[in-house]
């Protein structure tokens, strides 16, 4: 399959929509891919960049928290958000809330969140089971998102385990209600982050519905972005884990995409750069004591392989200003190579397969059974 080098999301309205170029997306992550690491991951290379995911009511009744996650970076030319929500009534109000008041232009729906808390109640990779609501939610936030020409996109997983597939169902409910693409997680609700993502499964929807399908999973170097794409025919794809302390994946995609050698890897010295410049920003954000608290979590997926002391990664786990940050920066050996054990192996959270918790009587009937609010509340991921 040749390989794309853009990607055109159709507005609601069915004209206008977003040009991304590479067809490459960041997936949210929550506590991660806040306007200081959106910036960072775009300095680096060109694509679409998607803020943490919110939820519906939480826009609609202007809850503190929920409201202050919409902050874009001054250079942010397109704002994107991930919304969740389980009701239509809800969605389509947030989304028009978030095009109308925030100046949103492309707004994804997430129905990929495996966590037990949510599915127990109905939510999250338990709802495309039943796709006429499904169907409803999505159906609002494409009117709602119409008058704007706002493309409106939505992402799941393969269903809630193999034997209750559901992403070709939700793709051609997507494309009957008017979605601009689909975004699929190739594992299973009852995979969480384990295992190896099913790219046949991705080609399978590419071949049933006639928007662009992108593709979400094990894409851990540029090389296997390309690949996903020759195997399956998707469209594009979505980056999430494998970018965790390497917002360089984004520069390497976008050689990648554009037939250009494969980049340079980065020696240690380079590293501290990139990781001194996530700090900067994330003081820029949130203040320098919080901006700090918020690096720390990304500081073992920056050091991971590279031959770094016990007592220089835990001194830097507790960093507590830039200055500190520079002087341990500088103790660090700038010239070390790039652990080469670690390209193409997984990265952040990935548990072990386990059953997914459901409503009583949720698998009897995919048109029965209605979904309990309190499935959209505080919850994150996807």
């Amino acid at each position: 399959m040749p390989v794309p080098t853009s990607l055109c999301l159709r507005g609601s309205d069915g004209s206008g929509g977003l040009e991304v170029g590479p067809p490459v997306v960041l997936a949210p992550m929550a506590g991660v891919t806040n306007a200081a690491f959106r910036r960072l991951c775009r300095e680096q290379g060109a694509g679409l960049y998607v803020c943490e995911m919110i939820t519906s009511r939480g826009i609609v009744e202007r809850d503190r928290t929920s409201l202050a996650m919409l902050h874009f970076d001054p250079t942010e030319r397109v704002r994107s958000v991930q919304l969740y929500g389980v009701d239509p009534v809800y969605v389509g109000k947030a989304t028009e809330i978030l095009c109308g008041d925030h100046g949103v232009q492309h707004v994804d729906l997430n129905f990929g969140c495996p966590v037990p808390k949510v599915t127990r109640k109905g939510g999250g990779a338990a709802l495309p089971w039943k796709h006429r609501r499904l169907g409803d939610i999505l159906a609002s936030a494409v009117r709602a998102a119409a008058p704007y020409g706002v493309p409106v996109t939505m992402k799941t997983r393969l269903g809630i385990d193999a034997d209750h597939l559901t992403y070709l169902d939700a793709g051609r409910v997507a494309q009957d209600v008017g979605c601009a693409a689909i975004t699929l997680h190739a594992r299973t609700a009852a995979q969480h982050y384990s295992g190896t993502a099913s790219w046949d499964a991705i080609g399978e929807l590419a071949a049933a519905v006639d928007i662009p399908v992108l593709g979400n999973g094990d894409i851990w170097e540029a090389a296997d972005a390309i690949r996903m794409v020759e195997q399956t025919g998707c469209a594009g794809v979505v980056v999430g884990r494998g970018c965790l302390g390497r917002p360089w994946l984004f520069r390497d995609l976008a050689a990648a995409f554009a037939g250009e050698p494969d980049q340079q890897l980065p020696t240690l010295g380079a590293v501290a750069a990139v990781l001194r410049r996530h700090g900067e920003l994330l003081c820029d954000q949130f203040g320098e004591a919080k901006g700090c608290i918020e690096l720390r979590k990304h500081i073992a997926w920056y050091l991971k392989g590279f031959a770094a002391g016990g007592a220089v990664r835990s001194r830097l786990g507790g960093v507590a200003s830039l200055a500190s940050l520079d002087t341990m920066l500088a103790g660090l050996d700038p010239t070390e190579a790039y652990p080469l054990a670690e390209l193409g192996s997984p990265r952040g959270r990935q548990g072990s397969p386990k059953r997914v918790a459901l409503p009583d009587g949720w698998l009897r009937d995919r048109d029965a059974g209605c979904v309990d609010m309190g499935a959209e509340l505080g919850i994150s991921g996807g």
